[in-house]
């Protein structure tokens, strides 16, 4: 059954980030239990399903004429906007919901607290990717191992800025929306990349993993600070 087997492979594959940042935060002893990273990654797989809907409101033929700004609005609108304003919202509701349920929680909009928003994102990103993931393999077998490769570190990094931009919303909307669109910006870039025919794919394997190392980075940071 190569079917099943693609996507098991793309599955494991994308999920190997997930390892890692779980060993990374673990090793560093940042605030971050293993029921909060398991709720993170199934917020950032939800978000599959809003950013889904919303792209729905966009069918294909909508933008199917030719020209620069059709092409822009395939890419970064009905691609990269819907996924991040679906990763957004869910975070927002992610948020909301555990300050109600946690009993300490970090001060609104410190550095702890932006920190925190951009650290979950990461780990939901990687959620995201895992799910989408298996949902390319199932119907675009022309870019499956250049997207188990770049997939989950190009959501990683977009989800850390989303993350961060879900904290800022509510006392800072201009640091927000700049982190929001910053994640939408990556991830057109990106998009416009890897479907770009005769492209050499170093170039999208260079903007995700360079994406994620300065989110990384920001994170080890600050959280290293914070410790």
């Amino acid at each position: 059954m190569p079917g099943i087997s693609i996507l098991i492979f793309l599955v494991l594959v994308s999920a190997v980030p997930a390892v890692a940042v779980y060993v990374w935060f673990h090793l560093a002893r940042y605030p971050f239990t293993p029921i909060r990273f398991l709720m993170c990654l199934l917020a950032g797989a939800a978000a599959f399903f809003p950013a889904l809907a919303f792209q729905r409101i966009f069918p294909p033929g909508a933008f199917a004429a030719a020209g620069k700004i059709a092409l822009f609005a395939r890419i970064f609108i009905r691609a990269a906007f819907t996924e991040e304003l679906g990763r957004f919202i869910v975070l927002s509701l992610f948020f909301w919901a555990a300050e109600r349920l946690t009993a300490k929680a970090a001060a609104p909009l410190s550095l702890a607290a932006i920190t925190q928003g951009s650290a979950a994102g990461l780990v939901a990103g990687i959620g995201f990717a895992i799910l989408e993931s298996a949902a390319y393999g199932a119907s675009d077998a022309g870019v499956i191992l250049l997207r188990a490769v770049t997939a989950a570190p190009l959501h990683g990094a977009c989800g850390a800025r989303v993350g961060a931009a879900a904290v800022l919303f509510r006392g800072r909307p201009a640091q927000a929306l700049f982190r929001f669109l910053s994640a939408v910006a990556i991830h057109g870039v990106y998009n416009f990349m890897i479907g770009l025919p005769g492209f050499p794919s170093i170039a999208a394997i260079l903007i995700a993993f360079s994406a994620l190392a300065s989110s990384a980075l920001s994170i080890h940071g600050a959280l290293r600070g914070e410790n």
